[in-house]
């Protein structure tokens, strides 16, 4: 087994690999950001070094930094979590060239597989159908339109080397495609460092499908059952379980034996996900994620093997000490992520801020996972994850019911959640029918009666009077972080979010405001334009997610107060209208 392991991630996915390490012996190195310092996985972790800087770009998707970090602190293995530098092949080949096990695949199958054109081709030389698309990348707006004419629309333009839906958009038609290319570019340089894209089909309601692989460097491959992800909203999933639910045993099997062909003909080693879409009794390659998934917990709820144990003793060369017909799918699971969002009316706002108040429910069959505890901040700059609520039960109505009743207990104040969708998708008949696909949170579940409030308690009073503010003193030259509770006026507490999320109209406010905290990326106005109301001004970006502000009332740019780079706070005023 390694001996040190540097965890190059954050948030709760740092917490899984740090605990995971504990329980082996293994010592575990954290790294964190300016924001991080005090983060949960800093303090878990044995050690912990500094990457300095606010935004990703400046700590963790900064390789150097981290590499320099690997020297300094001794660590003979690194695992890379999700997002960030997790599929990045340069990255995993510069941690192997120093003699460091990167807790991951081999950097040619990130290469072969993080390139979602050559994944295609891949899939497709061991004679597993791929969803239509293009295998050159996209360079010229025509591209698209030349796809959709043979194709039809819509069409999906997504980034070669993402995933988690950051990068893609869904065109519907011709006079989108500039607007589409170019913000799908940003979104994608700006999680994963790079920016190219491709196009796919865009299959009108699929249910998505994927199916957990784990290969040791012996030849060893086997896969864990697969999963349903089908509950989700700008192609983020936000519902997960396991297994598939009303998938027939021949389709079942199919897939799993797809998968194992896809890892092995990529030589694939550690763990790794091949996703499906099914649709109509017939199943399409969509790529593989060549690192741990956020839905890996429900895998490890009905099949009892621990993943990241499984990653950590693959990467330090051990082979798996089990075959397929050992593996026993028992029970069923599901993951409803909690991010920090504004869910009402539809349109999911990131809500940054400091958590208040953080009530984890608890019994048996519930398991939740977070990189978070109270009085922490969610910061604008990063994933939006607050936590994973996980229930298993002996059949998928038990694990539903289960999943209802700890969302219920789970209480979380000072910034707005999805708890309330988790509650909305679980309840629906058309999730328990399973009639419900991609498309179906978008199209047709009414979100409009959401309340935020309980979970969007943003100044954090306590009994209407006070305030909870926190101090860093020093004593005696060490470092101290305390709260006070001080009176709300000498809290200067921040204005709360309006909770008026109806459509635009021209008697609206002439002040453009920004809605949540973020980065303007892009003005689309100047002084002396002529707007509608409804009509986007500025591109905000937070949380890793592009958003539209817009104008409430028609009429005549006055000013413009912002420029692209500018940060931006709830309430600040972006343009003026007349």
């Amino acid at each position: 087994m390694l001996s040190k392991v540097l965890v190059a991630n954050r948030g709760e996915i740092a917490v899984r690999v740090v605990r995971a390490c504990r329980e082996l012996g293994v010592t575990s190195v954290a790294v964190y950001s300016d924001l991080d310092r005090d983060a949960l996985h800093v303090r878990l972790a044995d050690e912990a070094y500094a990457l300095g800087g606010v935004t990703a770009a400046e700590s963790y998707l900064n390789a150097d930094k981290i590499l320099d970090t690997v020297g300094r602190s001794k660590a003979d293995g690194v695992h890379p979590g999700y997002g960030f530098l997790s599929e990045n092949a340069d990255f995993a080949r510069a941690v192997t060239e120093r003699g460091v096990a990167f807790v991951g695949p081999p950097p040619e199958a990130i290469e072969v597989m993080g390139d979602k054109i050559s994944a295609r081709e891949a899939a497709e030389r061991v004679g597993v159908t791929a969803v239509p698309g293009s295998t050159e990348p996209v360079t010229d707006p025509d591209q698209v339109r030349s796809f959709a004419a043979d194709h039809g629309w819509p069409v999906a333009i997504k980034a070669v080397y993402g995933g988690g839906g950051r990068g893609m958009k869904v065109v519907a038609g011709d006079g989108q495609v500039d607007a589409a290319i170019e913000s799908a570019r940003r979104e994608s340089a700006a999680a994963f460092g790079r920016d190219e894209l491709y196009l796919e089909r865009y299959l009108s309601a699929p249910r998505h499908i994927e199916v957990q692989v784990l290969a040791d460097g012996a030849g060893n491959v086997v896969h864990l059952g697969d999963r349903d992800c089908s509950a989700q909203r700008r192609h983020q999933k936000l519902v997960e379980e396991a297994p598939a639910p009303s998938l027939p045993d021949e389709v079942r099997t199919a897939m799993g034996e797809a998968a194992v062909a896809v890892a092995r003909g990529c030589g694939y080693v550690n763990a790794g996900t091949v996703e499906f879409l099914y649709q109509d009794g017939a199943f399409y390659y969509l790529e593989m994620n060549t690192r741990l998934q956020v839905e890996h917990p429900v895998t490890e709820m009905v099949t009892g093997v621990d993943l990241v144990e499984q990653q950590l003793w693959v990467a330090a060369g051990e082979p798996l000490g089990f075959d397929q017909s050992d593996v026993v799918i028992s029970g069923h699971a599901i993951e409803v992520r909690v991010n920090a969002e504004d869910p009402a009316g539809g349109l999911f706002l990131p809500s940054p801020g400091r958590i208040n108040n953080l009530r984890v429910p608890g019994g048996f069959g519930v398991r939740f996972d977070s990189g978070y505890e109270a009085g922490e901040e969610v910061s604008q700059f990063y994933d939006n994850l607050v936590g994973k609520l996980v229930v298993w039960g002996a059949d998928r109505a038990t694990a539903i019911s289960r999943g209802l009743g700890a969302l219920s207990e789970l209480e979380v104040t000072g910034v707005a959640t999805t708890v309330p969708v988790g509650v909305a998708i679980l309840d629906h008949a058309d999730f328990r029918a399973v009639t419900h696909s991609t498309r179906w949170v978008e199209d047709t579940l009414d979100l409009d009666g959401l309340d935020p409030s309980r979970d969007s308690d943003r100044n954090g009073d306590r009994d209407g009077e006070e305030t909870r503010r926190e101090a860093t003193v020093e004593v005696d030259g060490r470092r101290f972080t305390v709260a006070v509770w001080v009176p709300e006026a000498a809290g200067s507490a921040r204005p709360r979010r309006s909770t008026d999320r109806g459509h635009a109209s021209g008697s609206g406010s002439s002040n453009v405001v920004a809605s949540m905290q973020g980065t303007i990326v892009k003005v689309l106005v100047e002084t002396g334009d002529v707007v509608e109301a409804g009509e986007a001004v500025c591109v905000l970006e937070a949380m890793k997610m592009e958003n539209h502000v817009a104008a409430e009332k028609s009429g005549t740019v006055a000013e413009v107060r912002v420029s692209p780079g500018d940060s931006v706070g709830t309430g600040d005023v972006l343009a003026i209208i007349d």
